[in-house]
């Protein structure tokens, strides 16, 4: 920071000497005015360097950027080659300050600042000739790039203009000093890989932090959310947490520049260490009041009822009802006794979700309704199920197991038990987990970020939701009874619900596809046709049902045979594009929805998944449809974006968690009059998009409405 204590000895030097500071004209736009200034109003006899700064005076709300400026902004930039007699300019820039736009974080400068120039001159004491062509992006509810040109002559003189010179003088003390002169040293710094990829810093100052801030620099391609900031050693301790947005892996140091209060310091780049340091002490989870926590569990309870009749849990209404047949002649006690076990098994797959949640979250990995789904052996032992409970109801096997397997296929034996009710409830709450039903996302969104007892009341109230239904006919067995007496009209409902169960088992492995590639999901259909296939043939040729067989088999071949030209290639792909392509949907990026915001374009963003079943119907049903299509479609002022998580991927669910969400679907609408967003429910209609697009957007989205 030499030439920076040289600036200062030399204004202070001079400032008793009155005279006018020589000053460019301004520019002026909407958000901000710029001009050159200098301390000097000429070039004294022998000098070598001038003091002189970039002053910027922003508008009420418009802001401009720092160095690094965040996931957004571009920092200024200023071509000189225009001038004369320059050998070197050097640029300093003045403190940041954090701020958020677009719902990111970014660093730099509201009201006014002033970048202090530092101009070394080829010839010492010979006239000058500035010119800066000045290029900057500011920044309010959308973002301007404002490009000028800066012109300022300085002849011979020997003067300083007092305040101008004080100006100077006290932005060059905003600008961060080395660590030494701070009294602030960077001790450690490592990256983080779980709960998610973070940077983690420790910092040791010779005197308490009173409020500190940091803003750590690795890579062009690398930006960071908000920092959590802790202090121990009675404020000397600096221990900060800082997520990535954005992660360039080839990124292996950091620089940082702490800020607090009048105290700034820009600390040397230092190489990442291996080892995490652990905080100096554990933040707390707040805990939600009971009044909060009953209100969430009456929305959990409502979300679980209402998945009862989303699609996901359609087809386990093929074994609900073959199980009802079958018991319906064993008496009110034994229906009673059978749907209160089915029941019991939902509320137990509820807790054992819970407990699963609670464990990942313990090890430090993301969490999220539905994440089950991107995990390959998870979907093929789902399929295995339902291709099972498929083939029983077309008749093409009956097992008779031991009593100490029951439990594990009871659904597909001869006779319905207690373990096969309880079985049902569970299969039933798998099937759940892939839906978004209203009310749904809020409970669950509360749960994931509250305390284990939150988790805990948040699962059960959705187990009670989803069983209410179950208790209902437990409560009334007569229900059962109005059912029609068993008959031969049994096998064209019993092969109608098998229909839908490999309808099930079908979607299930196309989501295999593009979860664990299309080579595993034709694997995962041959080994299920072989099997299933051995399985019938070991039958004698006796029953109702045994004309179905032979079809049922060959169908079931056939699927395996026609598996790869049903299954495309392109479903295999990571960044494939999700279900929809009537609309032209750009991949999901970040920072491109505020870039676009910025322009004035309003960004419809739609995160989606093959498992997802709520988003194909919001597909089907709204977002493919006029007129929201039409919009979408209508190019210009709105683009439609699309993220997939068929598989894993953090930048998602980092995305998904800032918004406070756990699981999908996930609309929302960004634009000029809404950079935030404006979040949508997991069930849409037409007029929400419409309304939603109508608030981000203004007047242009009305026009194009009427259009449609």
């Amino acid at each position: 920071m030499t030439v920076l204590t040289a600036i200062l000895t030399l204004i202070l030097a001079t400032l008793l000497t009155p005279a006018q500071a020589a000053t460019s004209q301004a520019f002026t736009s909407e958000a901000a005015t710029a001009r050159l200034v200098t301390a000097n109003d000429g070039v004294a006899p022998g000098a070598a360097t001038l003091s002189a700064g970039l002053q910027v005076t922003l508008k009420d709300g418009w802001k401009t950027y720092w160095r690094s400026a965040g996931e957004v902004g571009i920092p200024p930039a200023i071509d000189w080659s225009g001038s004369e007699n320059v050998a070197e300019v050097q640029f300093m820039w003045p403190a940041p300050h954090r701020f958020r736009a677009f719902g990111i974080e970014n660093f730099g400068y509201k009201d006014e600042v002033l970048f202090p120039l530092s101009i070394a001159l080829k010839e010492p004491g010979k006239p000058v000739r500035l010119r800066a062509r000045v290029n900057m992006l500011t920044c309010a509810q959308v973002c301007i790039p404002q490009d000028f040109a800066l012109s300022l002559d300085l002849g011979p003189g020997d003067g300083i203009d007092r305040a101008s010179a004080d100006r100077i003088a006290a932005w060059a003390a905003r600008v961060p000093t080395d660590g030494n002169s701070a009294g602030i040293a960077l001790q450690h710094a490592a990256l983080e890989t779980a709960p998610e990829p973070a940077l983690v810093v420790v910092l040791r100052s010779d005197r308490p932090f009173r409020a500190p801030d940091i803003f750590p620099e690795m890579s062009e391609d690398t930006t960071f959310a908000a920092p959590d900031i802790r202090l121990g050693d009675g404020g000397r301790l600096l221990w900060a947490r800082i997520p990535f947005t954005n992660f360039d892996d080839a990124a292996n140091s950091v620089a940082v520049t702490v800020t607090d209060g009048h105290r700034a310091a820009s600390l040397e780049r230092t190489a990442l260490g291996a080892q995490v340091p652990p905080p100096p002490y554990e933040r707390a989870i707040a805990g939600a009041s009971l009044g909060t926590l009953l209100n969430m569990a009456i929305v959990a309870l409502i979300g679980g009822l209402i998945l009862n009749v989303m699609p996901c849990v359609l087809p386990v209404l093929s074994v609900k009802l073959s199980s009802a047949m079958k018991v319906g002649a064993q008496g009110a006690a034994r229906v009673r006794a059978g749907f209160l076990m089915a029941s019991a098994g939902i509320i137990a797959f509820m807790w054992a979700l819970a407990g699963v949640t609670l464990a990942l979250r313990q090890a430090g990995l993301s969490v999220g309704w539905g994440i089950q789904f991107q995990n390959p052996v998870f979907l093929a032992i789902m399929t295995l199920l339902v291709v099972l409970f498929a083939a029983n109801m077309f008749g093409l096997f009956e097992i008779t197991l031991p009593q100490s397997w029951t439990s594990r296929l009871a659904a597909a034996s001869g006779q319905p038990t207690f373990a096969g009710d309880f079985f049902t409830g569970a299969f039933a709450a798998v099937l759940a987990t892939p839906c978004s039903a209203p009310f749904l996302g809020t409970a669950v969104a509360f749960a994931l970020a509250g305390r284990p007892v939150d988790i805990f009341v948040i699962f059960t109230a959705m187990g009670l939701g989803l069983a209410l239904p179950y208790f209902a006919v437990a409560a009334r067995p007569g229900l059962v009874a109005s059912l029609p007496k068993p008959g031969r009209w049994m096998i064209v409902v019993k092969a109608a619900l098998g229909l839908l169960l490999a309808g099930t088992a079908a979607w299930l492995l196309w989501v295999l596809a593009g979860v664990g590639g299309r080579e595993t999901a034709i694997a995962v259909t041959a080994a299920l046709t072989l099997a299933v296939a051995l399985l019938a043939l070991r039958l004698p040729e006796t029953g109702g049902l045994r004309r179905l067989r032979g079809a049922a088999v060959a169908g079931l071949a056939a699927l395996a045979i026609a598996a790869p030209l049903v299954i495309d290639s392109r479903i295999a792909g990571a960044s494939r594009i999700a279900e929809g392509q009537e609309i032209d949907w750009i991949p999901f990026d970040r920072g491109d929805i505020a870039r676009r915001v910025s322009r004035g374009q309003i960004v419809f963003l739609d995160i989606t998944a093959d498992w997802c079943i709520t988003c194909k119907a919001n597909k089907t049903l709204v977002i493919n449809r006029d007129p929201v299509a039409g919009i979408l479609n209508g190019g210009g002022d709105v683009v439609p974006m699309q993220a997939d998580w068929t598989r894993p991927d953090d930048r998602i669910a980092r995305f998904l968690r800032d918004h406070g969400r756990y699981g999908i679907p996930f609309n929302a609408v960004y634009g000029p009059e809404a950079p935030d967003g404006v979040l949508l429910p997991e069930v849409l209609t037409a007029d929400l998009v419409l309304d939603a697009l109508r608030k981000a957007g203004g007047d242009a989205v009305t026009d194009l409405a009427r259009a449609n």
